[in-house]
C-alpha cells in the first residue's frame, strides 16, 4: 500500500539551503540604500497589538469585536524567555497544559475543552490548520506572533473546538536587511541556537529565513532529546496591488517516549520526579513534517480584494516505546507493570481556500463584508504492533528502576487508514452602524466525508456529515476607549474513529454565549478584556464499559462557564505588564453511568483547575531590564478517562516563579539571563491517569546571546 512520504532531514535541508545561500548572497550585494522598504506593517505598542487578522481573516480593531482576543507578540515572548508553543500559551487565561502523548507534542485545553486526548490540540499557522497529522512540539523561531481568539470560531475555520482557536503568524520577508542569531545555554547541557535573516533579492522580491536547533538532557534519568525547524519564504510584489508569497517550513524531533512518573494509590511525591519508566534502548520517537504554504492576494480596487491560498504538508510519527499501563500497572505494591509498542504512523493533508473581501456603504452603515470557500483533504495511515504481558513479566521496579529487561514478542494492533474530506462556504459582515454601535454576523455551511479502513479486520467505514455554524456578536463603545460587547455561536467537530459495533461517532456540537468589556488605559498604554461565558458541548466521546482501553461511544456532555481577565501594556513608560486571570467551572453534565456504574456527573474536565492565573512584570533600568513571573495553577481532577473510582485523583496546586534579567550591551548585543522554577518546586503540569503523571521541570538557569549583525 502507497504512503505519504516524508522528506528526511538531509534531503529536505540540502535543496532549501542551497537555495537561500544563494538569495543571501545576491541580498548582501544590494544597495539597500536604493530600495523602498516594504513592510508588513500593524498597529502595536509594547504587549499590545491593537489590530488582529485571525479573528475575521482581514485586518481588524479588535476592540471593534464582539470576541475576548489576546495576541502575544514577539517582544513579549522574548521577555518572557519562552521558546515553545506550549509556554506562550501559559502567559494567557484560560489554557490549560494536557496530556501531550508522551512529550511527543503539544496539547492545551481552552476554556475546558482540548478535544481528543489522543491527538494534538488544533491550532493554525496563517490561517490554516497544522495540527493535522504530526506536529511534534512547536518552536517560536519562525513566529510573529500568536493569536488566541476565544470562543467557536466555526463560523470562519469550520471544525473546531468551542473553548477557541490559536492562529499563528509567521515572520514575513522584508525588503530592509536585517540579520541575527542567538544562541543559549542551559541546565542539563541544554543548547540552542536560532538564526533570524531576511532581506531583498531584487526591487520585487524578498527574502526571509529562520531557522532553529535544540538538544539537550532532562531532569528525567536518561532522557535526551534534538529537535529542529528550518523556514525559508520569499515575498513577490508582482504589482503595487497584487502580492505572491511561498514558505517552506521542515521539522525534525527526536525524542524517547515518556509519560512521567506515577501517583502511588492516587499519592504524588512518593517515588522521585526523575523516575523514567520505560526502557533507555527503545530508541526516540522521530516526528517529521514538511509543509508548503502559498498565498495570493490582489486589490481590485481600494474597496474590495482578492485573497487565495494553498497548504500541503507531510507528516509522520515512527518509533518504539515502552510504558507503564494507564490503569491497575503496581503489582505487589511494588511492581509496575508494563506494555510494549511500535508505531509508524504517516499523514498527508491538503488546504485551499480562496476569498473575496469587500466594503459596502449603504446610507449611513458600513459593511466589511468576507465571501469564501475552502476544503482540504487529509490521509492518514495507522500501524502498531503491541505486547501487554501479564504480571511482572516485563515490570520495573517502582522506586528503584533497573533497565533492559527482555523485550516481549509483539503482534498487530492497529492497521488503518482514514481518508477524510471537507468542503464549505462562508459570508462575514462587520458592520459599523454608527459611531458607537458595530456588529458581527457570520454563517458557515461544512460538507464533511469520512472513510475508515481496518486493514486488520478488513471493515470499512464511512460516513457523510454537514453542519451550519453561525455567529452572532454586538459591540457597543459608550467611550471611545471603553467596549461592551456580547456574542453567541455554534461550533462542530466531527469524531475520529468508529464505536466497538463499527459505527462512525456523530460530530460533537458546541454553542456558546459571551459577554465582555475591553479597556484602554492610562493614555493608551494598558489594555484590559474582562469576559464571562458558558459553553455546552455533547456527542462527546466516552470510554465503552465493555472494552473501555479500545472502545468510545458517543454518550457524553460537557459544559464550562467562567470568567476572564487579561491585562497588558504599560503602567509606566519603563515597567511593563502582562497579567491575566481564569475562573473555569468545566464539568461532565451527561455520561453513560448506566452502563458502567460510575457517575462522573458533576465531575471537573481532566487537568482543568477552577482558578488559575499567570503575572509577568518587566522594569527597564536603561540598557538594564529586570523582572520576574509567577504562575498560579489550581488543583486539578488527573485522571482523564477513569473506568473505576480507584482511577480518581487529584492534581495538587502550584506555583511557580521566574526571574529575568537582561543587558543591552550595545546596539548589537543583547545577554539575557532566566531563571525556571526559581525556588525549586516540585509541582505536576498534567497527567493521564495516575499511571501517567508528567512532572513539572526542576530550577532551570538559561543564558543567552543576541546578536544584530
Amino acid at each position: 500500500m502507497s504512503r505519504p512520504s516524508v522528506c528526511h532531514s538531509r534531503r529536505c535541508l540540502l535543496p532549501l539551503i542551497s537555495l537561500l545561500s544563494c538569495g543571501i548572497s545576491t541580498a548582501l550585494g544590494q544597495d539597500a540604500t536604493t530600495l523602498d522598504a516594504i513592510e508588513v506593517k500593524r498597529q502595536q505598542q509594547p504587549y499590545r497589538d491593537l489590530t488582529v487578522t485571525g479573528a475575521t481573516k482581514s485586518p481588524a480593531m479588535i476592540k471593534d469585536l464582539p470576541q475576548s482576543i489576546a495576541i502575544l507578540g514577539k517582544d513579549l515572548l522574548e521577555d518572557a524567555g519562552v521558546d515553545t508553543l506550549a509556554d506562550a500559551l501559559d502567559l494567557n487565561s484560560g489554557i490549560s497544559r494536557q496530556s501531550n502523548l508522551g512529550g511527543m507534542w503539544d496539547s492545551y485545553a481552552m476554556r475546558g475543552f482540548t478535544g481528543d486526548p489522543n491527538f494534538g490540540s488544533d491550532y493554525m499557522v496563517n490561517g490554516f490548520n497544522a495540527s493535522r497529522g504530526y506536529s511534534g512540539v512547536r518552536d517560536n523561531a519562525n513566529v510573529e506572533n500568536i493569536e488566541i481568539l476565544k470562543g467557536p470560531s466555526s463560523a470562519l475555520y469550520g471544525r473546531g473546538e468551542p473553548g477557541g482557536a490559536v492562529n499563528i503568524s509567521t515572520k514575513k520577508p522584508l525588503f530592509k536587511p536585517a540579520y541575527n542569531i542567538e544562541v543559549s545555554a542551559g541546565r542539563w547541557d541544554t543548547y540552542r541556537t536560532a538564526v533570524d535573516l531576511t532581506g531583498p533579492l531584487s526591487q520585487s522580491v524578498a527574502y526571509r529565513l529562520n531557522a532553529s536547533y535544540q538538544d539537550g538532557h532532562s531532569f528525567r534519568d536518561t532522557i535526551q532529546y534534538d529537535r529542529y525547524m528550518v523556514s525559508p519564504s520569499f515575498l513577490w510584489m508582482i504589482s503595487p496591488d497584487t502580492t505572491l508569497s511561498y514558505e517552506v517550513e521542515a521539522v525534525r524531533q527526536r525524542a524517547p517516549f515518556d509519560r512521567g512518573v506515577v501517583a502511588v494509590d492516587g499519592r504524588l511525591g512518593v517515588v522521585p520526579i526523575s523516575n523514567f519508566y520505560g526502557e533507555p534502548n527503545d530508541g526516540k520517537h522521530v516526528t517529521e513534517s514538511l509543509g508548503h504554504q502559498v498565498f495570493l492576494q490582489h486589490f481590485i480596487n481600494d474597496g474590495w480584494s482578492l485573497q487565495t491560498g494553498l497548504s500541503y504538508r507531510e507528516s509522520s510519527l515512527e518509533g518504539v516505546s515502552t510504558e507503564v499501563r494507564p490503569y491497575s500497572a503496581l503489582v505487589n505494591g511494588e511492581t509496575l507493570r508494563r506494555r510494549l509498542r511500535t508505531r509508524d504512523n504517516h499523514a498527508l493533508d491538503t488546504s485551499g481556500r480562496f476569498e473575496a473581501l469587500g466594503r459596502i456603504e449603504t446610507g449611513p452603515v458600513v459593511h466589511n463584508v468576507l465571501f469564501g470557500v475552502d476544503g482540504y483533504r487529509f490521509n492518514d495511515r495507522r500501524l502498531q504492533y503491541a505486547a501487554d504481558p501479564s504480571g511482572t513479566t516485563y515490570g520495573i521496579d517502582l522506586d528503584d528502576p533497573v533497565y533492559n529487561a527482555d523485550k516481549p514478542n509483539m503482534s498487530l494492533s492497529i492497521h488503518t487508514r482514514e481518508e477524510q474530506r471537507s468542503w464549505a462556504y462562508y459570508a462575514q459582515d462587520q458592520m459599523e452602524l454608527s459611531e458607537r454601535w458595530k456588529a458581527l454576523l457570520g454563517v458557515r455551511r461544512d460538507g464533511y466525508d469520512q472513510s475508515v479502513w481496518n486493514l486488520r479486520t478488513g471493515v470499512e467505514v464511512s460516513q457523510s456529515l454537514s453542519a451550519t455554524s453561525p455567529r452572532v456578536g454586538l459591540v457597543y463603545q459608550p467611550l471611545p476607549d471603553l467596549s461592551l460587547y456580547a456574542t453567541t455561536a455554534r461550533s462542530f467537530r466531527p469524531n475520529s474513529g468508529v464505536s466497538r459495533d463499527g459505527v462512525a461517532f456523530d460530530a460533537e456540537r458546541g454553542k456558546s454565549y459571551e459577554v465582555g468589556a475591553k479597556l484602554e488605559s492610562l493614555g493608551g498604554r494598558l489594555s484590559t478584556t474582562l469576559a464571562v461565558f458558558k459553553i455546552t458541548k455533547n456527542n462527546v466521546l466516552t470510554p465503552d464499559p465493555v472494552d473501555p482501553q479500545n472502545y468510545n461511544m458517543a454518550a457524553g456532555e460537557v459544559e464550562s462557564k467562567g470568567v476572564e481577565l487579561d491585562v497588558t501594556g504599560e503602567i509606566v513608560p519603563t515597567l511593563r505588564l502582562s497579567a491575566s486571570y481564569a475562573y473555569t467551572d468545566a464539568e461532565v453534565t451527561e455520561d453513560n453511568a448506566d452502563l458502567t456504574g460510575l457517575s462522573l456527573v458533576g465531575r471537573q474536565l481532566a487537568n482543568v483547575p477552577k482558578h488559575g492565573g499567570n503575572v509577568l512584570l518587566i522594569k527597564q533600568l536603561g540598557a538594564f531590564s529586570l523582572g520576574g513571573g509567577v504562575q498560579y495553577v489550581g488543583e486539578r481532577e488527573g485522571s482523564v478517562a477513569p473506568y473505576s473510582t480507584s482511577d480518581l485523583f487529584v492534581l495538587p496546586s502550584y506555583v511557580s516563579w521566574k526571574l529575568l534579567a537582561s543587558w543591552k550591551v550595545n546596539p548589537r548585543l543583547k545577554l539575557s539571563l532566566n531563571v525556571e522554577n526559581l525556588f525549586d518546586k516540585e509541582y505536576y503540569v498534567s497527567s493521564y491517569s495516575q499511571y501517567w503523571v508528567y512532572p513539572g521541570a526542576e530550577r532551570n538557569f538559561t543564558l543567552s546571546a543576541k546578536y544584530d549583525f
